[in-house]
Parts: C-alpha cells; sequence; structure tokens
C-alpha cells in the first residue's frame, strides 16, 4: 500500500502499516537507557532544545494542532506522570507530546525497532526515547530507567495501541500491561486523545489536529494491583473514547477485511 493511499484495509488492529527493515530489532546489548557521560548529556540537551523549536513550528504548519482543556496537565508539567494517548502520526507523535507538556521535558516509551531507523534512530536516546526490550533479562533496566525518569518529575508518554494508524479517528482496544507502571511507582495517569476535524469546506484538505488533554486518573489502592491497573485502562479508554467521537472528518478510511 502506498503512504498516499486514503483507503487502508486491515484483517485486525494488530496489523501495522509503517514497518521497517529493522522490525524485529532488539536494544543493544551494551544500551543505556541513562545517560551518565557528560558530554552524552550535554548533546541530549541540546537536540532537545532544537526538538522543542522544531515541534513549535512542525505542529502549528503541519499539523494545525492547537490543545483543548490543557490545564488539566498543570499538575503533570510539575510533579511528572505518565500520559497516554492514542497512535496516529509517524512524525507528529514525537512531537505533539513535547508541545503539550511544555516545559516539561518529556521521555516516550518506544519500540526497539526505531532504533533502526535511517539517521534518526541514532538520535532517538538523546531525544528521550525509552525503547522497551525483547529480553526478558533487560527488563529490569528499562523498567528502572522509566521509575528515574518519572519520580525525577518528568513525564512518560506511552502508546497503548502500539502500532501507528495514521489518523485513524477511533481508539483501538489496547490492554491494562503498561498501566502496571503508574500502579507500581504510585503515580497519576493522564491522556491525550488526537482527534481530526475540518479545515473548511474542503474535505480533501488536510485536518487539523486537535488534541483533547484529561485527567487525573489516579490508582484505585482498595484493589489489588493488577485488578488497580485494569481499572485505570478502562478509565482512560472510556476517556478517550468519548473524546474520539469530536472527530468528523475521515482523512484516511479505514476499512476491516
Amino acid at each position: 500500500m502506498k503512504k498516499n493511499d486514503k483507503i487502508r484495509r486491515y484483517k485486525s488492529f494488530n496489523d501495522d502499516f509503517e514497518t521497517t527493515k529493522g522490525q524485529s530489532r532488539d536494544v543493544p546489548q551494551d544500551y543505556k537507557w541513562i545517560k551518565t557521560n557528560i558530554f552524552e548529556k550535554a548533546l541530549s540537551s541540546l537536540l532537545y532544545a532544537l526538538a522543542v523549536v522544531f515541534s513549535f513550528f512542525y505542529c502549528k504548519l503541519a499539523l494545525h494542532m492547537k490543545i483543548e482543556n490543557s490545564r488539566a496537565l498543570k499538575d503533570a508539567k510539575k510533579c511528572g506522570a505518565f500520559i497516554y494517548s492514542n497512535h496516529t502520526q509517524p512524525i507528529g507523535d514525537v512531537f505533539m507530546p513535547v508541545v503539550s507538556l511544555f516545559p516539561n521535558r518529556i521521555y516516550t516509551v518506544v519500540s526497539p525497532a526505531n532504533l533502526a531507523l535511517p539517521f534518526i534512530g541514532r538520535l532517538l536516546p538523546y531525544l528521550g526515547a525509552l525503547p522497551i526490550p525483547r529480553s526478558y533479562r533487560r527488563l529490569p533496566d528499562f523498567t528502572g530507567a522509566v521509575e528515574k525518569r518519572v519520580k525525577s518529575g518528568h513525564c512518560v508518554i506511552i502508546y497503548p495501541e502500539a502500532h501507528v494508524w495514521e489518523y485513524y479517528t477511533e481508539i483501538r482496544p489496547f490492554s491494562p500491561v503498561s498501566f502496571s507502571y503508574p500502579v507500581k511507582m504510585e503515580k497519576a495517569v493522564y491522556s491525550l486523545t488526537v482527534t481530526y476535524q475540518k479545515r473548511g469546506k474542503n474535505e480533501k484538505k488536510r485536518p487539523s489536529t486537535v488534541v483533547y488533554a484529561d485527567g487525573p486518573f489516579l490508582p484505585d489502592s482498595s484493589l489489588p494491583p493488577r485488578e488497580r491497573a485494569a481499572a485505570l485502562r478502562d478509565a482512560v479508554f472510556e476517556k478517550m473514547t468519548e473524546r474520539s467521537l469530536n472527530s468528523n472528518i475521515e482523512y484516511i478510511k479505514y476499512i476491516k477485511e
């Protein structure tokens, strides 16, 4: 399927429309989720500052983005939190949370396949990417990095739908597994729901991107950990589904085979 097709056909919600040559790649054995070298830290700060500037221009000019209910994120920017969002932009999803949560520096949970992307894959570790290892032996290092970032007051972005479905206007089912992080670390959860709305009467024109912020959603301490994560997932899914109804245009139509 060509990237500019306006109709995409799928068999299940696990179908991936954005594949790369390194799709099965794992996190390298010598990978460090936390940069400790002074030069690497300086490079990370510089690249992130440049990314912030680029984000504002890209979101304004390319995505025609605006944020609704941004006041909901006030405490998240101060204290750190987990932010869950639908996954609908292969490039924009890198930059929209940067704008939404500015000036809080964000860190994003990603697939290790992203590290194989030409050029940008080498920069991602400096821009705040937290690749999930496929090996269970590396999970403690990954989880420790996530915990360090969020407990340092930063926001960690998670895309629970996993695969990018460009301009998709509904919320795909997702697992409660990733909600075990805020349960374990006793942190609040917020959602960013990306919707697409008409710009004028011409439906062929690229739509506006309207992002709705909601939260906080707090873990219910009266429940066992697994049920606590499931309850958080349900609350976030329900709110994101409600917000997704604000989309009023299908720029790309998805049809189930």
